[in-house]
């Protein structure tokens, strides 16, 4: 068991650098083969870690090196059932998505598969890393993976931008992480979270420590898609292939917060405590915003790719809110959240890969009643949409409760109604797609030259390519995630086993004592069902969700006062949607004014 943790980064790895050594004779299905072996394996390694961790935390020492006297030199990864946890649903996201690809065109073996790979060890080893640079680094390897799978299909222009505008913005977010990393080494001569904690426990003048939080957290929240360094992500999520995306929103944006989560509770929350009040409303602030703002865009997106990436924005956005509450509580609900919304949204890219392996486009314009005949793929779709507006009793409705539940213990009781207004709006924005592709409600839409809508999205989805069945493999990998959103509901004891994890996640004493000497004494807790409020936020919000699909797609062409609502609402966020002008230059202008304002807030109010 000791060597696990290790097994999990170097399977992965192995593999990659095989299947890359042996590119000469390697074929798609054997590249297929390996690659999902791999995920599998890292599947499997996860889970038992998740297992053995139940009861306390396993630290790994690479090459022996343990601390003495409570000083760390080597390197370790500090296992825990959150971290674990969630590097296991990435695993099994990755072999769902390379499952997927194994009938995707225009793959080609082995380079794709080998990306895949890494993609995976790096958010695996980023999950389990207790060291601060190394955080980094795995950081780096998921970053660089990650634009070379955005940036795949290497013939299109919107594929080599959507790659450049990821890679500029989160090279930006790496010189900030990294500047960070150095000044905290600089005041504390440690990069071992559970050190640091050590270290500034003692007391003293942490303000330095708090600048290096504010560019740890800005470099944390542009990897996750915050407003306002959001811009990049919807240009970025739509050009890439479908397989890619399912990894992109389901686990990538939610590992820049898991990242956040750790380094606060693991390394600073015991020099800078006496700020928690005071970070935790700047925190569920930028989630709600967020929240609201991605939903407001997914309503008016007519491409389904950059739907679903706004989509994610909005939910990450919800997640940041839950983590803000800085409580056992809030990260349970997260932990559940994140598992069942990362499968929900895998599941709606793999409907829109499915879309285009059948008809070519992924506009609503073009493909406006094309999806009548696929009524398998509309069905699904459907449900994707009702799980996000958070449906009882799915595994996004008990994410949901929970962290519902945990904001009215903090006293936050307007978190709920906003989060369920923002579900509700997400929830509208896929039904009525998928209402005007599979069933063709609504007037036609205009497809006007230039226009996403009026192109075909991709070379490797040409007419010669397109398929004329759908592939199983693809049927049951889309079945696969919205079985676990199911199972993430229905699993009784789920709740529970989170608060459980979260409680040992947060608790700093004993993850110092565990890693540092080697003392495990975790601190336990219980979950609670969902009350009775919670399924009515959850109806109401599927309710509101049918309501505004109803308006946008039979509101009357002239006159009336629904035709009015909508007009109203398109002119209210015509502002919002002008920001998103495609230009790096104005993202970048984005990112060091949100920089500014974030660190300006936060050193203003952090002293």
């Amino acid at each position: 068991m000791s060597a696990l943790p290790a097994l999990a980064v170097a399977v992965p790895l192995l593999l990659a650098a095989v299947l890359a050594g042996a590119q000469a004779v390697c074929g798609r299905r054997v590249a297929d083969l390996l690659a999902i072996a791999g995920a599998l394996t890292g599947l499997a390694i996860c889970v038992l870690l998740t297992i053995h961790t139940g009861h306390g935390l396993t630290v790994y020492w690479f090459g022996g090196w343990r601390p003495r006297h409570g000083l760390a030199l080597g390197i370790a990864f500090a296992v825990d059932p959150i971290g674990s946890g969630l590097a296991a649903f990435i695993c099994g996201l990755t072999t769902l998505a390379l499952l997927f690809s194994c009938r995707t065109t225009g793959v080609k073996a082995p380079h794709y598969h080998v990306l895949m790979l890494t993609f995976m060890a790096g958010m695996v080893g980023f999950c389990l890393s207790g060291d601060l640079f190394n955080m980094f680094v795995f950081f780096e390897l998921m970053s660089v993976s990650a634009i070379a799978l955005i940036g795949y299909k290497i013939s299109e222009q919107a594929a080599l931008e959507g790659a450049l505008n990821f890679a500029v913005i989160n090279m930006i977010g790496s010189f900030l992480f990294l500047t960070g990393i150095a000044l905290i080494y600089a005041h504390t001569g440690a990069l071992n979270l559970a050190q640091i904690g050590a270290a500034l426990a003692h007391g003293g003048d942490h303000r330095v420590v708090v600048a290096a939080f504010v560019l740890i957290a800005c470099a944390l929240l542009i990897k996750a898609g915050m407003v306002p360094f959001h811009f990049w992500l919807a240009d970025a999520y739509s050009v890439a292939l479908a397989p890619v995306c399912i990894l992109l929103a389901g686990a990538m944006s939610e590992l820049g917060l898991y990242g956040l989560a750790r380094i606060w509770f693991s390394a600073l929350a015991p020099g800078l405590h006496r700020h928690t009040a005071v970070l935790s409303a700047i925190l569920v602030a930028l989630g709600l915003l967020t929240a609201l703002w991605g939903a407001v865009m997914a309503l008016r997106e007519l491409d389904i790719k950059r739907l679903l990436a706004f989509v994610t924005i909005s939910f990450v956005g919800t997640f940041l809110a839950g983590f803000g509450l800085l409580s056992p509580e809030g990260i349970a609900g997260v932990a559940v959240y994140v598992v069942a919304d990362g499968s929900a949204k895998g599941l709606l890219f793999g409907c829109v890969g499915i879309l285009q392996a059948r008809r070519g486009v992924v506009g609503q314009a073009r493909l406006h009643g094309r999806g009548r005949d696929l009524v398998g793929t509309g069905v699904l779709f459907a449900l994707g949409g009702l799980f996000m507006g958070s449906l009882p009793p799915f595994g996004t409705f008990l994410g949901k409760a929970m962290i519902d539940d945990a904001a009215l213990r903090a006293g936050d009781g307007f978190l709920p109604p906003v989060v369920a207004l923002a579900s509700a709006l997400t929830s509208a924005a896929i039904l009525v797609a998928g209402a005007r592709v599979f069933l063709g409600w609504g007037p036609p839409l205009p497809c006007r030259p230039g226009d996403a809508d009026a192109e075909a999205v991709s070379g490797d989805d040409a007419e010669a390519d397109l398929a004329v069945r759908t592939p199983r493999v693809m049927t049951a990998a889309v079945i696969g995630l919205a079985v676990v959103v199911v199972a993430a509901g229905v699993y009784s004891p789920l709740d529970d086993l989170a608060t459980r994890a979260a409680g040992r996640f947060v608790d700093v004493g004993a993850y110092d004592r565990s890693v540092l000497h080697h003392a495990v004494a975790f601190r336990s807790s219980a979950g609670q069902p969902p009350h009775w409020f919670d399924y009515l936020y959850g109806a109401g919000s599927v309710l509101l969700a049918l309501a505004v699909a109803a308006v946008i797609l039979w509101a009357p062409q002239r006159g009336g006062l629904l035709r009015a609502l909508k007009t109203a609402a398109l002119a209210v966020t015509a502002p919002l949607a002008d920001l998103h002008t495609g230009r790096i230059g104005d993202y970048a202008a984005a990112l060091v004014l949100g920089v500014g304002a974030i660190g300006a807030l936060m050193i203003a109010v952090m002293r």
